[in-house]
């Protein structure tokens, strides 16, 4: 064999072991699966539900603020409750970065509530990490909200460690094109499919006038929103409007978890860019005209993307521990 074919070769034979590695479950991931408690607190997942239906009977904020509770989560240093840690001493924590000052409350008191409703029983105590609590309670809002109810994979370790510096450049943005969307979702294990499918969480719950006065008070009105909607969105957020303002991200159906997302996106809409450019882009516009009348294709589809992004940074028992406290280190 000569050098140009042996090497040739090599090269072969090292992205065929690649593929075949990179096809391989994360050693920390494999460690979930479905009834993970069965044993040792076997009625986890009705304790959780009944904790997050009461929260949900008390404010619906209670379903958009648990929904991105995990998004941030999961998309800084994986899913692992470290987005709950409170700042101490000299420690910053992701929670207080600029990009998770918008979270809301009700999300970490969903939680909070929830874990100690699980420790209350002798036999669960200490033995549910915060993270898999967030993980039920994700599913559990969006069921209430009228989405699909899915099976959870649950085994996760709560994080050691919860950095402010840790967030940047981790969590996507309003101003996003497909481009950065995709390589942000690609970077923790996630296609263009399950990109799309993820960012119809937008179907839910509000932002603030903040966020799109670059769309609408500009020099000129982006083009790729609707004329009509966009007049509405400035007569909810005036110029020099108190930033703090909030207005639905879904125009159409703010308090219900359905397929109407993408049909706003096809009337052009999207509240934020990263909505809007889903459209507007030709290699996503198909799968949003698709899931715009197919909700049960969505449905499948948002199962698929939620959890694989709840495979993202698992922690074990080498990395990993059961916190006490969802908000404090042990």
């Amino acid at each position: 064999m000569s050098f140009d074919n042996m090497a040739q070769f090599n090269i072969v034979l090292v992205l065929s072991l690649c593929l075949s590695l990179c096809l391989l479950p994360h050693p920390t991931s494999a460690q979930l699966k479905q009834n993970f408690y069965s044993k040792t607190c076997p009625n986890v997942e009705n304790i959780v539900r009944n904790v997050v239906r009461q929260k949900f009977q008390q404010t619906f904020v209670t379903v958009p603020a648990t929904l991105r509770l995990f998004f941030h989560d999961c998309f800084v240093s994986g899913c692992d409750a470290s987005v709950m840690i409170a700042s101490f001493g000299g420690n910053k924590a992701e929670k207080d970065h600029p990009d998770n000052l918008s979270l809301a409350g009700d999300g970490f008191d969903t939680v909070i509530k929830a874990k100690a409703a699980v420790d209350a029983v002798p036999s669960c105590k200490n033995k549910v990490s915060c993270a898999d609590i967030l993980t039920m309670a994700t599913r559990d809002v969006v069921a209430l909200a009228g989405g699909p109810s899915y099976a959870v994979e649950l085994g996760r370790f709560d994080g050691k460690t919860s950095t402010s510096s840790s967030v940047s450049g981790n969590l996507p943005k309003g101003s996003f094109d497909v481009n950065q969307l995709n390589s942000m979702f690609i970077k923790n294990g996630l296609n263009q499919t399950d990109m799309v499918a993820l960012s119809a969480a937008h179907t839910l719950g509000f932002s603030h006038c903040n966020q799109i006065s670059s769309r609408i008070w500009g020099s000129k009105v982006d083009s790729t929103l609707n004329s009509a909607y966009a007049k509405q969105l400035q007569a909810m957020c005036p110029r020099n409007v108190d930033p703090r303002i909030a207005i639905n991200m879904d125009p159409s159906t703010p308090r219900t978890f359905d397929n109407v997302y993408y049909k706003n996106l096809q009337q052009r809409k999207g509240l934020f860019t990263s909505d809007q450019v889903l459209f507007e882009d030709s290699r996503t516009r198909p799968t949003v005209n698709a899931w715009a009348s197919n909700p049960n294709a969505f449905n499948k589809a948002f199962i698929t993307a939620m959890t694989k992004l709840g495979r993202v940074g698992v922690k074990n028992s080498g990395n990993g521990n059961i916190r006490r406290n969802c908000g404090a280190f042990n």
